[in-house]
């Protein structure tokens, strides 16, 4: 499978599309904003860039897609009366695989920029925004371009699927230790590769899936196991080959704290400032009120399903084709209604702020 041209969200504003199934990525993006807004002050009032320029990672696309340089653009703005300074330009990079709906993100650019006119003023700005397709583990952008890198819940899709042989056989997610070190040259490559696109005294702030436990064999990947079986039962119902399993994994891996921490210090391109962690109900809910709780796991195991379709049905299509999406999430639902009925499905969040040295 080659992962560039098969990885991709669902497109377009369908039911089952990643702009209609997106929450639990807004919910991220939410709780990440205070370390967002103190990384980005801390940058501007310490450089007071003409331009400031900013790169998304995995933008994706949806109503999220433009929802961190709005936010970046409103501090920005109050920044600059109280200092009584002009307005910075910006420009913003937004990459992902060539795949991705960048159609869909470039329709809503001219009511983004009307509306920053009609609340900023004819003289703010002006703001740019262009499509960079490709790789985050290949070079994107010119040598010192970017004074800002966000990523949100991204780099934990790697480039490739690393050669798994019959260890994984009959599950879907990369939890072999011998991928370990594999992983670790992944994720050094993209910290080595932004270091090199990244202005002096640049920032980046990173928000990825990982794990509390030493384990990668631990429960906070669970819901891939529950996607596992319910494979394994397509298969024994004789609608997919078992083979076909047996060779399929997602090119996924949530890391610890310890081996983020670890693979920083070791590729020595930034200073780690800040690391936090933060959990997230499996359906993107904030909601802690749990009287209606047999509705809501049901409701939570429709969502839940709905989301992960919206990530990974390219993917399952690719591998499976395009008959077995229904009934394959249709199981996945039971599973995570029963799964629910003994404990909370939650996912466990990284956000790292980074400085370039």
């Amino acid at each position: 499978m080659e992962v560039r041209q098969v990885l991709h969200m669902n497109r377009g504003n369908g039911e089952t599309s990643y702009a209609n199934n997106s929450k639990l990525q807004k919910l991220v993006i939410t709780k990440a904003k205070p370390v967002v807004i103190g990384s980005i002050s801390d940058l501007y009032t310490t450089n007071l860039p003409q331009c400031l320029r900013v790169a998304d990672l995995g933008c994706s696309s949806g109503p999220n897609t433009l929802l961190v340089i709005t936010e970046i653009i409103e501090v920005i703005d109050e920044i600059c009366h109280q200092l009584n300074h002009n307005t910075s330009e910006f420009q913003e990079f937004l990459n992902d695989l060539p795949n991705n709906d960048f159609n869909t993100i470039f329709k809503t650019l001219p009511t983004f920029y009307e509306k920053l006119r009609k609340e900023k003023g004819e003289n703010f700005g002006p703001c740019s925004i262009m499509g960079i397709p490709g790789s985050f583990y290949e070079r994107v952008l010119p040598s010192t371009t970017v004074d800002f890198f966000h990523s949100s819940s991204s780099i934990h899709w790697l480039s490739q699927v690393p050669p798994m042989g019959e260890i994984n056989k009959g599950n879907i997610y990369l939890c072999a230790p011998s991928i370990h070190g594999t992983i670790s040259k992944r994720l050094s490559l993209f910290l080595s590769l932004c270091s090199k696109e990244i202005t002096q005294r640049g920032r980046m702030v990173l928000t990825v899936l990982g794990r509390r436990s030493k384990n990668p064999f631990g429960k906070e990947c669970y819901y891939w196991e529950l996607l596992s079986k319910s494979l394994n039962d397509l298969v024994s119902e004789g609608l997919i080959e078992e083979a076909k399993v047996d060779s399929f994994n997602f090119p996924f891996y949530v890391p610890s704290r310890k081996e983020v921490e670890t693979i920083i210090c070791r590729e020595g391109s930034f200073y780690l400032d800040h690391l936090e962690i933060f959990d997230v109900k499996w359906d993107g809910s904030d909601d802690d009120d749990n009287k209606e709780f047999i509705f809501e796991r049901f409701i939570t195991g429709k969502k839940m399903a709905k989301l992960t379709r919206a990530v990974v049905e390219p993917l399952i299509a690719y591998q499976f084709g395009d008959a077995v999406i229904d009934a394959l999430f249709n199981r996945y639902i039971e599973y995570v209604n029963d799964h629910l009925s003994k404990e909370e499905g939650k996912f466990v969040n990284f956000v790292i702020s980074l400085r370039g040295k």
